[in-house]
């Protein structure tokens, strides 16, 4: 064939493809799609960052059931209440599922944890578990001491800071944050705490702090392979051999701590037996002692590995959103510490128990996750069956994103949405049995939606009060703060919160004498 006949013979060909694949999409009663499909790639060409809000203008456009094709694989965005109810109450078992992923396989145990398992005897058991044993209200009231206590010493140690000086001084509240939430959930896991003061083992700090390091950025690089799976086949890096070496050097830590706790139990059963505030290994080894077959030790780390990744980023983000949006609009921190200076006075310290009475700091925490989500896109779902869904037909095998940003963004639902207003939740009750459910879901909801909703917003109002409490805060000039986000399974600030705070006068005393 002539080197002029292959050249026309490739358009040719394409076109003949694209034209047989939006017809065939017809014809199966496919939810609306963009037009072309392009070979091997799909609608890939169209995704940009960040994702939740650039699918949230496709579906603007072909309406709020959209069909994709990420290279080799079908997905689903759902953009509106009504679509997420149909996938996740009237489908909610046919969207129970997860698709098999990159970070499924490597870091999810072989899709056998809790996030990547999909639905069955296995999970339902999970589930029970860290329902019942683990994250229950009589389990997060229980360890409430050892949040409480790293909100003390996070207080304390920015009143260090500032306790001899009236000027503003300046806080980088990214990383303050993240410690604070980090050592709650690490002194709740195994009783450890990995940053700041009373850090027993400095070395195994610094060495988990460098397996997180590590494995954000083999996820970054592992998003291509999720779509494009040939990619492996040229991959110069080696990105699942990376993945593995990563889980490797997690589970070798986790073990450490379960071989640790292993060696002190026969002291812990006379002496701790039924301590309340257990740590959550020592409860999940005595699990282990009634039915060692099921509750094995790769069961353990797996439950404590994501606890540990789903409770600590998604919650320092929260604050920070919060405090960025505080800083940008001093009137609403003004309300918020008025309350808490009328609920608690200034002779104490906050306690978590005194988290439900401050109900503007409840309104304030829900508006930020209307506007900034934990997770924009929750944890993929993937269909087990065919189904229907905004009257399309959905194939089993389809994995599902439900934009939860661009449901809770959405003009059409919310009055100014891009306005910071926690008002607008004072008359609207977000439940099961009022209609609002779909409309606002920084959790998800149904099955898969997170069991860790309540220790989250208790632990996140509780060093929230305690920062408004204490300090006095302003933004570090004069412009209001940058609001640009990153793209990817999270939505972090992209530009990291720095701030400036100082003691106010009239907690100074209490704060001198703990």
């Amino acid at each position: 064939m002539e080197l002029s006949s292959i050249y026309l013979a490739i358009p040719m060909f394409l076109a003949l493809y694209i034209l047989t694949q939006h017809v065939l999409h017809k014809l199966q009663n496919l939810p609306p799609c963009p037009f072309p499909i392009l070979p091997i790639i799909g609608h890939l060409y169209l995704l940009k960052n960040p994702m939740h809000k650039n699918l949230s203008k496709l579906s603007k456009t072909y309406g709020p059931v959209l069909f994709l094709q990420f290279g080799s694989r079908r997905v689903l965005i759902v953009a509106s209440p009504s679509a997420a109810e149909e996938c996740l109450s009237k489908n909610d078992i046919i969207f129970a599922n997860r698709p098999r992923l990159v970070a499924g396989k490597y870091f999810g145990q072989n899709y056998a944890s809790l996030a990547w398992s999909s639905y069955g005897d296995h999970w339902r058991n999970l589930r029970r578990i860290a329902s019942t044993q683990l994250l229950s209200s009589y389990r997060v009231q229980a360890l409430s001491i050892f949040r409480t206590d790293e909100v003390h010493l996070m207080i304390q140690h920015l009143f260090q800071k500032c306790k001899n000086n009236d000027s503003y001084q300046k806080v980088d509240m990214k990383s303050l944050l993240f410690e604070v939430t980090f050592n709650s959930i690490t002194r709740m896991l195994a009783g450890k705490r990995f940053y700041g003061e009373r850090v027993v083992d400095s070395e195994e700090a610094t060495r988990f702090q460098e397996i997180v390091g590590e494995q954000v950025k083999v996820l970054a690089k592992s998003s291509k392979q999720e779509f494009l799976p040939f990619f492996r086949w040229f991959s110069l890096e080696g990105i699942e051999k990376m993945c593995e070496d990563v889980q490797r050097k997690r589970d070798v830590f986790v073990q450490n701590w379960i071989e640790g706790f292993r060696k002190m139990r026969s002291n812990r059963i006379t002496t701790n037996k039924e301590n309340k505030d257990r740590t959550t290994i020592e409860i999940l080894l005595s699990l282990q002692e009634t039915d060692p077959e099921y509750y094995t030790d790769e069961m353990i780390r797996g439950l404590m590995l994501t606890l540990l990744t789903a409770a600590s980023n998604t919650s320092a983000d929260t604050m920070e959103w919060t405090m960025t949006h505080l800083l940008n609009n001093p009137e609403i921190l003004k309300k918020a510490r008025a309350e808490i200076d009328k609920i608690i006075g200034q002779q104490r310290l906050i306690d978590e128990s005194d988290v439900p009475q401050l109900h503007y700091l409840k309104l304030i925490i829900m508006e930020t996750l209307r506007m900034h989500p934990v997770v924009p896109l929750l944890l993929p779902h993937e269909s087990s069956k065919d189904c229907t869904v905004g009257g399309f037909h959905v194939p089993r095998g389809t994995m599902l994103l439900v934009n939860v940003w661009a449901i809770q963004n959405d003009e059409k639902i919310w009055i100014d949405p891009e306005v910071f207003s926690p008002e607008r939740f004072e008359d609207i009750e977000m439940g099961n049995d009022n209609g609002n459910q779909f409309k606002w879901l920084p959790f998800g909801t149904g099955r898969r939606g997170c069991p860790g909703e309540n220790l989250a917003m208790r632990m996140i109002a509780l060093a929230l009060g305690s920062l408004i409490h204490f300090f006095e805060w302003e933004r570090i000039g004069d412009e209001k703060e940058d609001m640009s986000e990153l793209g990817g399974f999270t939505a972090p600030k992209a530009r990291p919160l720095v701030a400036n705070f100082r003691c106010r006068p009239t907690v100074v005393p209490l704060l001198s004498q703990t």
